[in-house]
């Protein structure tokens, strides 16, 4: 299940991400249903994309409470959900509902950035403190992180993550280090993806593009290898900031969507019983 998310109340450098979701979805209809790396159209299985969430109203505590109700009602009837967002302030409830339905849960982030403030310009629910927000809940493994504060490197070894810094993953072959990054993990695993912890070269479009950056085969290594091993129950997709006129950041979030869902659909022991 598709679910768009267009949440965009503390962004910092660079305004837009409240246009990430329908740049997905609009880009999604120029992405072929056909998988050649999987040899099938997943599609076939069943995807529903639910109507565009009303984020610009109210309180952000009282919205982040409202997806947290909606990600649990999703849950409840059986499905698989994958948010598109937005900002990553939206992935800490998201968190808190699959945590609440899946004991022993925890989180896989790849993303440029720690995340890992406890409060960022007066709120601990900005997108600076998503991943803190989420180790409230359960532990994480952070994957690709290439630009971290001082604050959050002094309270690092006092967290329940583990970091795999980008610069020790360069240059290696994926069979090297994504067995590591998935024995860091529990059997069941949320999947939140900041579009900006792949290379800049490939998703310029976004708030905070960092240098040295995953690339796509490294981070499609990892997402099926995640997807054939441990049972993924809920993912999300963030921050893709889009631009008029360049659209292939926004395909390449698309094409990451539809490969997720995918993945999710078609490999392991964890193959879908109901509708995506």
């Amino acid at each position: 299940m598709v679910w768009p998310v267009p949440l965009e109340r503390t962004t910092s450098y660079a305004a837009g991400t409240a246009g990430g979701p329908q740049a997905i979805l609009d880009a999604s209809r120029q992405v072929e249903t056909y998988d050649e790396e999987l040899e099938s159209e997943p599609c076939r299985q069943g995807i529903h994309t639910l109507p565009e969430m009303d984020t610009r109203h109210g309180q952000l505590e009282e919205l982040l409470g409202s997806l947290r109700r909606a990600a649990a009602d999703l849950l409840d009837d059986g499905k698989f959900f994958l948010a598109l967002g937005g900002e990553h302030s939206l992935t800490p409830p998201l968190v808190a509902a699959c945590a609440a339905k899946f004991p022993g849960l925890s989180v896989l982030q790849i993303d440029a950035h720690a995340d890992l403030r406890d409060q960022y310009e007066g709120s601990p629910n900005s997108h600076a403190c998503a991943m803190r927000r989420v180790l409230d809940v359960c532990p994480a493994v952070q994957v690709g992180i290439r630009n971290i504060s001082a604050e959050e490197a002094e309270a690092l070894p006092r967290l329940a993550t583990r970091v795999f810094w980008a610069r020790s993953l360069h240059g290696r072959p994926a069979a090297e280090w994504v067995p590591q990054v998935l024995s860091a993990l529990t059997d069941t695993v949320y999947l939140t993806v900041d579009i900006d912890g792949l290379d800049p070269a490939l998703v310029p479009a976004t708030g905070t593009p960092e240098p040295g950056g995953l690339g796509w085969y490294d981070t499609l290594a990892l997402l099926r290898a995640l997807f054939e091993r441990k049972r993924v129950v809920a993912a999300d997709l963030v921050e893709l900031m889009p631009r008029p006129g360049q659209h292939a950041s926004d395909f390449l979030c698309a094409r990451l969507a539809y490969k997720i869902i995918s993945y999710r659909v078609s490999l392991g022991g964890w193959k879908l019983k109901t509708e995506c």
